[in-house]
Formats: structure tokens, sequence, C-alpha cells
């Protein structure tokens, strides 16, 4: 059956003909096997165009966004979300002794030099908890540090203070953090350093935050009068009837999506993208469960202390509660059918303990 999208992208396969060709490879069969009817249907939805397309899965984004590949897409992006003309000079290189330990779902991140020489961190998270405001401000200074590293390097002796330029940090959250909610009609939240004087220096760090959940709510029903809003609308909407509506609007978007379902016509590459996002999403609800659990444990010690109780009693309560915390982290594990020995292996890194004591708990 046609769907309203394919009327505009003919390449859209039918239902049957994505079905057959996964038939065709046995290893294909078995994955698609074993994901449960829901995902099923959702893979064959974005496939067919009975949805819109999942522009912030990985391997959507980075063909589709890359600042090397499309650097006029990119910079209309940027200038969008920062309400003023910016063009990408070049894609700065990752930073190896950057934060490590991310173990937060990361859809995108990027650093780049502006043209005024300014430098920006655009990153796209899935679940928001795993970044507060604080990891921001960290990224935001080690982002300082690598450019006055090296504009040093470069002015060597000419070098002075003047020449660094301000660092934007621009983190749009598919799921966002609590306090977010408090501000359900704001959708894009500006952070700089002011006095409360009113003296006025320039001191160069620059942050953005999107909550892109509270920009689908807030949106909805309601006319795209702008070109940031049609930019994350592109990205939040999935209903065939908006995505329309958004690429008649603004037709060089159109290009984004033909891009997208030419993707789409590689099965496999699809099919393993969809994987992906599936086994990180499990991942990253297994950290927010145990984070819970951890926050849960912690109060429980806290008002241990309150009543009074002896330091025994304590670190008898304590001994049992930190037992307690990785029998139900095993459970969890295996209720997503995750292998035994990567259970092990995240017990040992997530209480830092070896591979023998976690098996008295298994």
């Amino acid at each position: 059956m046609a769907t309203k999208l394919k009327e505009y992208f003919p390449m859209i396969r039918e239902r049957e003909e994505v079905l057959a060709e996964i038939a065709k490879s046995a290893m294909l069969q078995t994955k698609f096997d074993g994901w449960e009817a829901e995902q099923q249907e959702e893979f064959l939805n974005i496939c067919t165009g009975v949805k819109g397309l999942k522009l912030l899965y990985d391997g959507f984004f980075k063909e589709v966004m890359n600042p090397e590949y499309v650097p006029e897409r990119f910079n209309d992006f940027l200038s969008a979300l920062l309400g003023q003309r910016v063009k990408v000079l070049k894609v700065l290189p990752g930073d190896s002794t950057r934060i490590a330990d991310e173990s937060s779902l990361l859809i995108m991140d990027i650093v780049v030099e502006l043209e005024d020489g300014s430098i920006a961190n655009v990153e796209m998270q899935k679940i928001g908890y795993l970044f507060p405001g604080q990891r921001s401000a960290c990224y935001s200074a080690d982002l300082l540090l690598r450019q006055y590293k090296r504009v040093r390097g470069e002015k060597k002796k000419k070098f002075s203070y003047r020449d660094i330029r301000n660092v934007y940090t621009i983190v749009l959250f598919e799921k966002s953090p609590g306090e977010f909610h408090n501000y359900p009609e704001i959708c894009y939240h500006y952070f700089e350093q002011k006095s409360d004087t009113g003296l006025e220096i320039e001191l160069l760090q620059k942050y953005l935050f999107i909550p892109l959940d509270i920009f689908q709510k807030s949106k909805q029903n309601r006319n795209i009068d702008n070109r940031r809003d049609a930019w994350l609308t592109l990205f939040t909407r999935d209903e065939p009837e908006e995505i329309i509506e958004i690429i008649e609007k603004y037709p060089e978007f159109r290009q984004i999506y033909k891009e997208g379902y030419e993707i789409c016509l590689n099965v496999e590459r699809v099919m393993e993208m969809f994987s992906k996002e599936l086994y990180e999403l499990d991942k990253n609800t297994v950290q927010y469960m145990i984070d819970e659990m951890q926050d849960t444990i912690d109060a429980q010690k806290d008002e241990l202390v309150k009543k009074d109780q002896t330091i025994e009693e304590l670190h008898r309560k304590n001994d049992e509660m930190y037992d307690q915390s990785i029998v139900s982290t095993i459970n969890i594990l295996r209720s997503l059918n995750i292998p035994e020995q990567e259970i092990v292996t995240r017990i040992c890194e997530q209480h830092q303990i070896d591979e023998e004591q976690v098996k008295k708990y298994l």
C-alpha cells in the first residue's frame, strides 16, 4: 500500500519488499526475529514511509548533517540555533583527554571552529539526566583550554589573551532533565556569565540547552513560523502529514529526507543502525535504574545516620544494601537477556570488584 510520503519519495519500498529482502539473509532474518513485535513494526514503519524517518538516529544524523559533507546545511542549522549568521570554518578533531567514561547515549558530538574564531561544541543526548550542568561546565572549560593551547601554539610570542574567542556549548536533549520541565513552554535556554553590578567584561563561555521533548509537546498543532523551530520539527516529528508540511514550507529539507530514504535502501545497514539504537537504549535504561537504586540506598544511609544507629549497625545495613544493589542489578541485566560474562564485566566495572567477588552473587 502506497504511503503519503512515497508520493514525495518514490524510492520508498513496500512492506513486502523489505520483508523479502530480510528473508534472503539468514543473518538478517535472525536479527529481525530477535526483536520484539513492536520493534519490528517500528523498523518497518521507518523503511516504508508509514512514519517519518528517525533523523536523530546516529546513522542518519551523521550522514545528512555532517559539517564536512554538507557544510552549508550545518551552517544553516547552527545559525538558526544561535540566532546569528555563522559559518563553520573547520571541524576540529576530538580530544582523547576529554572527559572519559561517557555512559550516556550520545547522538552527536561535533566541535567546530566558526568564521570569527569562536568554537562551538554541538551535542545531542538521548537521556538528559546523565548530562547535568556541572558536566556542561566541565566540557566548556575543556573546550576553552583546548582553544587556548592551540592559539598560543600558533601565535607563539605574538599571543594575547584577546585572541581567545567565545566557546559555545550547545546541548540538545531528546529526553530532558527534570528541572527543564518546570518551564513547559520554554524550549531554548541560553546562559552566559554576567555581573550583578552591570559591569561588562567579555567572559567567553556560553551555553544553549534545548529540550526536544518539551519542544515537541509545546509545538503540537502550532504553526512553525521561524527557521529554528523548523529544524527542530524536522528532527522530532514523524507523522507523514507534518513531514510533508515542513518540506513544502522549507523545500531544502526535502533533500535531507531524500538522502535518508536512500540510506533505507540498504536494509542491512539500517537494521544494524536500528539494533545499535535498541542496544544503547537498553544500556542506558539499565544505567538509569542502577542510578535510581543508588539514590535510594544513599537516602536510606542518611536516614540511618539521622536515627543515631551505632556504627556497627550502620556498617551492617550498608553491607546488606550493597549486596542487595548488586543482586538487583544482576536481575535487571538478566531480564534484558545480557550474557552472563558481560554481566560479570559490568558488575566489576560498576562496583570496582573482581570476578571472584561477583560470582558469589550470581
